[in-house]
């Protein structure tokens, strides 16, 4: 069961993209990190994904303690957001599709466009824009209309990105309890607010809970895990620290910045905790392959990448 994989600190969860809606990708990258020891995979909240998900466990062949999480929260989180490229002001220098991971930026007829199925909202192209021309556009969700239809696919957790005003996240907090009983998370990061606001509003938000049914997801930078090195993961174990030393009664892992240092790293820093999520790293090791059209046929292909898969997993499992 999940919360065994909880207690024994052996939560190891795929992010594939709160925003990522390439089924395809999906698919691939749920079949390969199941068969690597993978329980744990956090999808885009559509029909279509959590199908895709499913299709990639059964095609991994371990069906059991194969546990699947989709990620909702305010519309201003950036996780739910798309970006756009004005071409008016577009140079056509390249750097956003240089520097996109999810090869979300299409070049076609002298023109770059957002591929939406693909962009996740990590702001890479809008950082290296010379001419301020990308922004974010927000994905409004409504949460009463569309999780009851998520819910009856087959869910095992969701999770709430926490970003906005309190009020607003109050409310959706409540509509997320009163609609689904089983394991929630919280993924939340420090740089829209103080330590001590964060910590009561997480404290809030556990106590309307039974004790251990709820994650907290300490978010270091996020989407920020390209690189593999300390100081990537070094906010994720951070928050989780802060977060440790409240002695909530929720379980702790890390996101945001995480690799294949963040349990050496927490260990180093004392920091227990109970889990690690890896998106944008885990992604990246294995791109050159699942990327591929003949990812499953070929098998020298697959096997390639489910050794790497495997490496990192086993880190933490």
């Amino acid at each position: 069961m999940l919360n065994d994989i909880l207690k024994n600190k052996k939560c190891f969860k795929l992010i594939c993209g709160a925003g990522n809606e390439d089924v395809i990708e999906v698919e691939r990258l749920v079949a390969l990190y199941s068969l690597a020891g993978c329980q744990l995979f956090d999808i885009c909240a559509k029909e279509n994904v959590i199908d895709a998900a499913k299709k990639g466990i059964k095609k991994s062949g371990i069906t059991k303690d194969r546990y699947i999480c989709i990620s909702v929260g305010s519309e201003s989180d950036q996780h739910f957001c798309k970006a756009k490229i004005n071409n008016s002001n577009c140079t056509l220098c390249g750097n956003c599709k240089n520097v996109c991971l999810q090869n979300a930026i299409n070049d076609l007829e002298n023109k770059f466009s957002v591929n939406n199925t693909r962009c996740i909202g990590c702001k890479k192209c809008i950082e290296v824009c010379p001419k301020n021309c990308i922004e974010l556009i927000s994905q409004k969700t409504d949460l009463k209309k569309v999780l009851p239809k998520l819910i009856n696919k087959g869910l095992d957790c969701i999770e709430f990105h926490v970003e906005g005003n309190e009020n607003d996240i109050e409310e959706r907090w409540k509509i997320i309890n009163d609609m689904f009983d089983g394991y929630l998370s919280i993924s939340i990061n420090r740089s829209k607010a103080g330590d001590n606001d964060i910590v009561e509003l997480v404290k809030k938000m556990v106590n309307v809970r039974k004790p251990y049914t709820t994650i907290i997801q300490a978010d270091g930078v996020p989407m920020s895990g390209g690189k593999d090195d300390f100081n990537s993961t070094l906010q994720a174990i951070s928050t989780a620290d802060m977060f440790l030393s409240k002695k909530l009664d929720a379980y702790v892992i890390v996101s945001g910045g995480t690799n294949s240092k963040t349990l050496e790293l927490a260990k180093l820093c004392n920091v227990d905790i109970d889990g690690v999520a890896i998106g944008s790293f885990a992604r990246k090791i294995v791109k050159e392959y699942t990327a591929r059209d003949d990812f499953f046929e070929n098998k020298e292909v697959f096997n390639k990448a489910l050794d790497i898969a495997k490496k990192l997993v086993e880190i933490y499992i």
